[in-house]
């Protein structure tokens, strides 16, 4: 079938016109973008972006989960240019810069200095792969071969790249290239709207874990890793789960030597109430413990420039170092650690340190959660829920109907929201701007998007569905 062209006569936006035939846009079915076509932007201020024709929509999903102090944030944008002027890249390879070299020390500083090297990527997928190298080159360089395969969480989502994609099960991402991938273990995701009558988050909690144990016991002396996305599981529809797996699974892969990398991609940078989500695994004022690998991207850069990294204990680090240079770890990129990216992310630590940002979030986040109290009571939607600037709800299936998160995407933009589901979960990650005029205002929109996406009865709902995810 020929892909859709737009017609010479078309009366939309001319950059929306020109990006359908000159861009593949990712998770989206070309087919019909010329039917929906992309929304043209054309600026950013705070919280706001502005198409061609001059609307507004309210980032409600912070740029596909990246941006933290809204856009064109004027500290960042003081920053990156200065660095602009004075070294935009350099390779890091036999070479060093000083972006680069205080990022990672305050990163390290910000886990207690227990994971104290960072390793410099691209993109949250690329950190995942260096994730999972590294610990099966650990493991091979101190003479465990055996030690070579991976478990991870059903309906988890680590990346799109081959090895992601290996311990990813979000199906409509993965099953095209199942042939093409290495088998990895997965087990019970301790996803707290599992729980039976009776049962609490804590009580999923520990039956997720049980299966997970059980895993180790059988196969521990061929586990390398257990990879995770801590407290919310993102692509799954805003999974959330209780933290006291985290400190389950931290015991089980000390008990029986299996790596435990935290995907903190989506959840890290203050997303969940704590810099990193791990964190909260211990109730606040005890000892905190800490994960083998942290994965970082999106947020880290304030939605600027594409950055991430992979935060390691020592001991992993210690592996590599030998003579030969075969033992050492090979992978690289050759914009790794590029100084722009790394300047912005300075900027972004800078501002989590001046304006005490965590405490102002956990002020803002009680806003929204009550401007949307009113979906608590909604007989259309169940399992409302929030974890620090992350809410979410899923709309029964009954009432949903045919394309769903299109539908209410669509209806979002006529209600200046940029918004865009995971199948029938509604979620918010806006950036980190709210206050007591922005959080009725946001929670109104989305209660009058659902009223409109719900009430509507769309006129070609037998097309086909594009990609359940957003």
């Amino acid at each position: 079938m020929n892909s859709p062209r737009p017609l010479a006569d078309d009366p939309r936006p001319d950059l929306a016109r020109r990006s359908v035939a000159a861009i593949w846009h990712p998770c989206t079915q070309m087919q019909r973008a010329a039917t929906v076509p992309p929304l043209a932007m054309v600026r950013g201020d705070g919280p706001w972006l502005f198409d061609e024709a001059g609307r507004r929509y309210f980032d409600a999903t912070s740029s596909w989960w990246v941006n933290l102090f809204g856009h064109a944030d004027a500290r960042i944008n003081a920053a990156v240019k200065a660095q602009l002027d004075t070294l935009p890249h350099i390779m890091l390879a036999g070479c060093t810069h000083a972006p680069a070299v205080e990022l990672a020390e305050r990163l390290s500083a910000l886990t207690d200095g227990v994971l104290g090297h960072c390793f410099f990527a691209s993109d949250g997928a690329s950190a995942v792969e260096i994730a999972l190298k590294m610990s099966f080159h650990h493991w091979r360089n101190r003479g465990r071969e055996t030690k070579r395969e991976f478990a991870c969480l059903r309906h988890g989502y680590h990346g799109e790249t081959l090895g992601a994609l290996a311990v990813t099960d979000v199906q409509v991402f993965r099953d095209a290239y199942d042939p093409l991938l290495m088998r990895a273990h997965q087990v019970m995701s301790p996803d707290a709207r599992q729980a039976a009558d009776g049962e609490s988050a804590a009580d999923v909690a520990r039956r997720a874990a049980a299966e997970l144990e059980a895993l180790f016991e059988a196969r521990h002396a061929h586990i390398a890793a257990f990879i995770l996305e801590p407290l919310v599981q993102g692509a799954a529809g805003m999974a959330m789960h209780d933290p006291s797996y985290l400190r389950a699974v931290r015991a089980l892969c000390d008990r029986y030597e299996v790596h435990l990398i935290a995907d903190e991609i989506a959840v890290g940078c203050g997303r969940t109430g704590t810099f990193f989500a791990f964190e909260q695994a211990v109730p606040a004022g005890e000892p905190r413990i800490w994960p083998d690998l942290i994965c970082l991207s999106k947020g880290i850069s304030g939605g600027y420039l594409p950055l991430s990294l992979v935060l390691s204990r020592d001991a992993i680090y210690e592996a590599f170092l030998d003579d030969d240079v075969a033992r050492g770890f090979l992978h690289s990129h050759s914009y790794s650690g590029n100084a722009l990216a790394c300047r912005a992310a300075l900027a972004v630590l800078d501002r989590f340190a001046e304006d005490d940002v965590l405490r102002r979030n956990r002020e803002q986040a009680a806003m929204l959660t009550e401007a949307l109290a009113p979906l608590a009571s909604d007989p259309r939607i169940e399992h409302l829920r929030q974890r620090g600037m992350i809410w979410a709800f899923d709309v029964r299936e009954a009432h949903a109907g045919a394309r769903f998160a299109e539908r209410f995407h669509l209806a979002g933009r006529a209600n200046e929201l940029l918004i865009r589901p995971i199948g029938r979960t509604v979620y918010l990650l806006p950036p980190y701007v709210l206050d007591s005029t922005l959080s009725p205002w946001l929670a109104g929109r989305v209660l009058a998007t659902l009223d409109d996406t719900l009430n509507f009865n769309p006129v070609d709902a037998d097309r086909p569905p594009e990609p359940a995810t957003a």
